[in-house]
């Protein structure tokens, strides 16, 4: 059998919040290397955007749909200001743009009284919210954040043809990030696609990230037919969406775009793109990875959902889960665990990727840095918090 997924992520999942509870987010002290440091800014329900604005304040999403400006101070409990909210069942990703603007945009998740555990990376059946798919702007003085792009729309016109799923128009924005000329970039982790967001509301595509062939990974259990059993036999080559969860711009200004990878999610199997800006309609292909002006800046990550301009150099990625997203949504012992990663690739140097505070990040969902510390949010199911590294 073969089958692909399409990354969607639901909050309040019940294996999830077994798997997770007892456990403390991500604030443990100690760590590794230069980063040796980590501090609880300001506990969270289950954040994952988050935006560095430096000066101690930084930018958040909470599981609600909220929004909020946390603000550090010294020798006193950081000072959390709600700016707004979206509604819906999961944190929208978050950027800050020109102008005090804020960009937000939300996912296909689905509500949370439809199953108890959706797939992290399986195609929803039900209704999207009107919010869904849609990328927002908010300012000081805003009642409520207004809509700029319908994302989900445009993927249905501008269908992946690459798709391995049978639905090319699907849609479901993960990853934003603010250019300095006022426009925005979207990656669709169902379109396996980067969007260029102009503040009017026109969407161009950038760029498209072709599926790749990997082996399904061994130790996966077995699974019933009405779970989507059995799976294919360890080693088997299947061919594997991207799932484009994220997307920066590098100390370069070159755009990077993170793949989650798709069913099965083979572990090691998640590349990072480096696009040329002002890209149109590029193709990022894993069989030609030095072609064109999408080039394959890393591979051998896991699960990566989501990226940031490193304060070392090169590019900071998140894993959700070192294991895979899909042996974290079995309940494989040890998956909850997730990863932060320094990703360096110089020219004529040889890939280095250096893992930043080891096993102490659980299901973490956010990354961004200034040049003295990194901002890391997570637990993105349940309790969690924003912390810093130092």
């Amino acid at each position: 059998m073969v089958r692909n997924r399409k990354i969607l992520i639901t909050a309040g999942g019940a294996a999830l919040a077994l798997a997770v509870s007892g456990l403390a987010p991500a604030t443990a002290t100690g760590g590794h290397g230069h980063f040796n440091k980590t501090k609880t800014i300001v506990e969270l329900n289950g954040p994952r955007g988050v935006d560095t604005l430096g000066h101690g304040k930084t930018l958040v999403t909470e599981s609600d749909g909220s929004f909020s400006l946390v603000i550090e101070r010294k020798h006193r409990r950081a000072k959390v200001i709600r700016l707004g909210g979206l509604g819906g069942d999961f944190p929208p990703a978050i950027a800050a743009g020109r102008h005090h603007t804020i960009w937000l945009l939300t996912g296909a998740a689905a509500p949370p009284e439809e199953e108890a555990m959706r797939s992290l990376a399986g195609k929803a059946d039900a209704p999207v919210p009107a919010t869904g798919a849609t990328l927002f702007k908010w300012r000081p003085g805003f009642k409520k954040p207004r809509a700029v792009a319908d994302i989900a729309a445009y993927q249905a016109k501008d269908t992946d043809p690459f798709d391995l799923e049978g639905v090319p128009e699907d849609s479901n924005p993960f990853g934003l990030a603010a250019l300095r000329d006022g426009t925005v970039l979207v990656a669709d982790a169902a379109g396996n696609d980067l969007l260029r967001v102009w503040p009017g509301g026109r969407i161009k595509t950038v760029a498209r990230v072709m599926p790749r062939v990997v082996e399904v990974p061994e130790g996966l259990p077995e699974l019933p037919p009405e779970a989507g059993g059995p799976l294919p036999p360890a080693g088997t080559p299947i061919p594997a969406e991207a799932v484009t969860t994220s997307v920066t711009v590098g100390n370069d200004g070159y755009w990077y775009v993170g793949e989650l990878r798709g069913f099965p999610a083979t572990p090691k199997t998640s590349q990072i793109w480096r696009i040329k800006p002002g890209s149109k309609n590029a193709v990022c292909n894993p069989d030609k990875p030095r072609r064109g002006p999408c080039k394959r800046y890393a591979d051998g990550l896991t699960s990566v959902v989501d990226l940031a301009a490193s304060p070392k150099g090169g590019i900071l990625a998140v894993s959700l889960s070192k294991m895979s997203w899909f042996q974290l949504e079995l309940g494989v012992p040890g998956a909850e665990v997730g990863g932060l990663f320094n990703v360096n690739k110089r020219p004529h140097h040889k890939l280095r990727i250096k893992e930043l505070v080891r096993d102490q990040l659980i299901i973490p969902g956010g990354v961004d840095a200034t040049k003295r510390a990194i901002y890391v949010t997570g637990p993105i199911f349940g309790p969690g918090a924003l912390t810093k590294i130092r």
